[in-house]
């Protein structure tokens, strides 16, 4: 039995072109080889990083199966065609079985089911270090060299040597097999691009985040509910009118309100040119047409009048004399507008409670009222100097050419300006779920930026730069995903707006052209009516934008209108007291508090400071030390009992005369980006230089500040991180030490310290306390054992209290830790590690 040739007889291997086509020949071993190597090399290189180096998915973070099996049921009926067609070649076909055609069909199935086993490997397993959020380089170039090679078909479509004719059983198998082959490609090509059976996350992503970004409560609603996201902009017109009501117009601002009324004279003068431009031009028209063989006269003052018209209306080009003048007086009252809306939301944030604060985003509120600001002031702008002028335009317009016309040219001018606002409306509200979400991830965006940035020490301690930038690329991808929407529906909503504007054009020009064949209109009307029209479609052009503006300023300005609606979860009492201090007397009486119901924190304790006295808190993490600090400077109301300061019920008086005559020095001193010397200040705005000395000398730093390059000038850095612990710990000292405060508190100062670093600043807050009500919430009992009264917490109850002296007697908890405490120390002293901690960080010093 012969073998077959490896090509037709009458080509080989070095014949690309054959009669006005690709030879199949070259072209089927050329992409087999090509997919072979692909496949069974690079793919079996993949299959073999990823047994060795990748970890294993978990379910819950794959998407539905689906996708992926169709895709394996394609990539299997790819390898089912290609054994039908060695059998029905040779069953049916009328011609030979040629050795390309075997030894591609041998690569061809080979390579496919590698394939089944890489989409199977890259749903369940994975890098680490995977940025892609799709399918591997290798099976997409596998992919498109086999769709790129159906394709290559279509170049043969003249040679004799393809099946596009039929003519033979072998043509029609192969055409046949080639329309499948075609389609499964296809469908593998487009759907591996989108990959929707693969996460679209890398993993890192996926297990920090879950199964989608968590994301804190922030507003009184859910605006990433459907309701809230389809809702309509200007739902709540009024209540939102209401609100920026008392910025637009300026009350007791009397110049202001003047300049108020020159841009409204100065928009209705507008109004009447707009209608004079095209009479006066119908005039001249007129003018220099000769009618019954009159000469033409040279209409001199037309002309003048009409450019002076222009001049005062700008043509539309926006630069015209009339809108440069109101402009310039709008000024004024817009940055009056934007000054006291920024005012008012920063002094509203500052007054939430400290629950809202810890619970937001900085960069999210940022973004939230920045956009709204800005919103607010563009808002003003299109509906007071845009919107509401073309509406009047219109109506004129309208009344206009039912007078000068007839009612057919009002009809046409009204049904088109219909047909332009509703659609323009309706596809504009269809439009405003794209903008809310891409709002929502213009904000995620801007908040994991600010987040990282601020957390970057972190970052660099975790050698998570890689991981950082891969949330912040995330959030950029899913904003450009909505953003894409809110674009691609701009254009649909353009195209509408042209094909409305130009039909009544058509319709309007068409009856007045023909009024004119007939005598009844001149041609001066026919010039007055197309610059008239277009007059007025020059600004319709632009209420399609004017209104997705609005629409956008109303959608930009909802979460900064809902900020400033946020309750205060402590609020002073309508007619509450000023707290007067007599003696310093502190009194807890059956308190209860929790964050959440289900775990209390405080639960009816009960304790009483002396004037003068203090009194020590200790306890394990979690007893409620901290939160005692927190509710007598009342950042929570509590639900049970009272708190009294001489005899005064702290929820009846004034927070602001509470805070005033309390001083804290906090676990973690947070300080301003500016100078030292206004960070001590902070607790004096109004005391002078010699003060500020003074303060730091008490808190045992002034001497240290001295030394520093630029002294009390000295910029400390993003939250105080030029300096050492040891010395932002003085600078708090030094501040409430300048505040004299009646009561002290302090919050575990020392505990980030070193036992030196904290015998040191012992000195520092016995200034502090001295001849003052103080209370301490310690970490090292060494500290406190001075102190009138320890009180030990545990589960949010005083198990037991006393002197340092008697709870080591009673040999109960405090004893307990007392002697933890020091067995932990006498382990430090023997290991060498007292004295290292609290070392000041000279590269900090270096930059000061």
């Amino acid at each position: 039995m012969a073998v077959a040739p490896y090509c037709p007889s009458n080509t080989t291997m070095a014949n690309i072109w054959i009669d006005n086509g690709l030879s199949r020949c070259f072209l089927e071993t050329l992409f087999a080889s090509f997919q072979a190597f692909v496949m069974l090399i690079l793919g079996s290189i993949q299959i073999l990083l990823f047994w060795k180096r990748s970890v294993q998915i978990e379910d819950r973070f794959k998407p539905g199966p689906l996708w992926s099996r169709i895709q394996i049921a394609v990539t299997i009926l790819m390898i089912v065609q290609y054994i039908a067609r060695i059998i029905l070649l040779a069953t049916i076909g009328d011609e030979e079985i040629y050795g390309y055609i075997e030894l591609s069909t041998c690569f061809y199935i080979a390579t496919y089911i590698l394939s089944v086993f890489i989409i199977y490997m890259e749903r369940s397993w994975t890098f680490l270090s995977r940025h892609a959020r799709g399918h591997g380089t290798i099976i997409l170039l596998f992919w498109s060299a086999a769709f790129l090679h159906e394709n290559l078909a279509f170049i043969s479509w003249k040679s004799p040597h393809w099946w596009w004719k039929l003519d033979s059983e072998t043509h029609k198998i192969e055409f046949g097999l080639w329309l499948s082959r075609y389609v499964l490609t296809l469908f593998l090509f487009v759907v591996g691009l989108r990959a929707p059976g693969l996460p679209k996350k890398s993993y890192m992503l996926l297990v920090n985040e879950g199964d989608g970004e968590q994301r804190v409560p922030l507003l009184n609603e859910d605006p990433n509910s459907r309701d809230a996201l389809t809702e309509s902009a200007w739902a709540d017109f009024f209540h939102k009118c209401s609100l920026i009501w008392p910025y637009v117009w300026p009350k007791g601002q009397y110049l202001l309100q003047i300049r108020v009324v020159i841009c409204l004279s100065i928009l209705a003068a507008g109004r009447v040119i707009n209608v004079f431009v095209p009479m006066l031009y119908k005039d001249i028209i007129n003018a220099l047409t000769p009618q019954d063989g009159e000469k033409v006269v040279f209409p001199a003052a037309l002309i003048g009048y009409y450019v002076l018209a222009k001049f005062a209306q700008g043509g539309g080009t926006g630069t015209s004399l009339l809108n440069n003048l109101r402009t310039f007086t709008w000024i004024r009252v817009q940055q009056y507008t934007t000054k006291g809306i920024m005012v008012r939301l920063f002094s509203h944030l500052h007054s939430l409670s400290l629950g809202w604060h810890l619970n937001r985003k900085t960069g999210e509120v940022l973004r939230m009222m920045d956009r709204g600001t800005t919103s607010i002031n563009s808002l003003l702008s299109y509906i007071v100097f845009n919107i509401l002028p073309t509406i009047f335009d219109i109506i004129i317009a309208i009344v206009y050419f039912i007078t000068a016309f007839n009612a057919w040219f009002g009809l046409i001018v009204f049904v088109a300006m219909v047909l332009y606002l509703g659609a323009t409306i309706a596809v504009t509200e269809w439009r405003t779920k794209y903008r809310r979400e891409m709002n929502l991830k213009d904000n995620s965006c801007k908040q994991k930026a600010v987040d990282s940035l601020l957390n970057f020490e972190t970052v660099k301690y975790y050698g998570n730069e890689e991981f950082e930038v891969e949330r912040y690329d995330e959030a950029i991808t899913d904003y450009q995903k909505s953003e894409w929407k809110s674009l691609a529906s701009l254009v649909v909503l353009n195209s509408a707006q042209n094909v409305i504007i130009c039909g009544g054009l058509l319709v309007g020009s068409m009856l007045c052209a023909y009024l004119v064949s007939k005598g009844d209109l001149t041609g001066g009307d026919y010039v007055l009516f197309s610059t008239y029209i277009l007059q007025l479609y020059s600004p319709l052009n632009y209420f399609g934008t004017y209104y997705r503006m609005i629409q956008a300023a109303f959608v930009d300005m909802e979460n900064m209108l809902v900020l400033m609606e946020e309750k205060q979860d402590v609020s002073d009492l309508e007619r509450a007291r000023i707290l007067e201090v007599v003696k310093g007397r502190i009194e807890f009486d059956n308190v209860s508090f929790y964050y959440n119901e289900q775990k209390p924190i405080l639960k009816n304790v009960s304790f009483t400071v002396e004037p003068g006295q203090t009194v020590a808190f200790v306890g394990p993490s979690g007893a409620g030390k901290s939160t005692i600090i927190r509710l007598i400077f009342r950042f929570y109301d509590i639900q049970g009992g009272h708190i009294f300061i001489d005899g005064q019920d702290i929820t009846q008086v004034s927070q602001s005369s509470l805070r005033k005559v309390i001083g804290v020095v906090p676990q973690d001193t947070v300080l301003f980006n500016q100078k030292i010397m206004y960070n001590i200040r902070y607790g004096k705005i109004n005391c002078t230089d010699q003060e500020v000395e003074d303060a730091a000398n008490a808190s045992d730093i002034h001497k240290r500040i001295e030394t520093f390059p630029e002294g009390y000038n000295t910029v400390v850095g993003e939250r105080g991180l030029k300096l050492s612990g040891g010395e932002k710990q003085r600078v708090a000292i030094a501040r409430t030490i300048l505040k004299a405060p009646e009561f002290v508190l302090l919050d575990e100062a020392t505990s980030a310290l070193d036992t030196k670093t904290e015998r040191n600043i012992q000195a520092s807050l016995s200034n502090v306390c001295a001849n003052r009500t103080t209370i301490v919430v310690a970490h090292r009992l060494s500290t406190i054992i001075n102190s009138d009264m320890i009180c030990v917490l545990r589960d949010g109850e005083i198990i037991e209290r006393g002197r340092h002296e008697e709870l080591l007697e009673k040999q109960g908890m405090y004893s307990e830790m007392w002697m933890q405490q020091l067995l932990s120390e006498s382990e430090e002293g023997s290991n060498g590690n007292g004295e290292t901690s609290g070392v000041s960080n000279m590269e900090n010093k270096d930059k000061l």
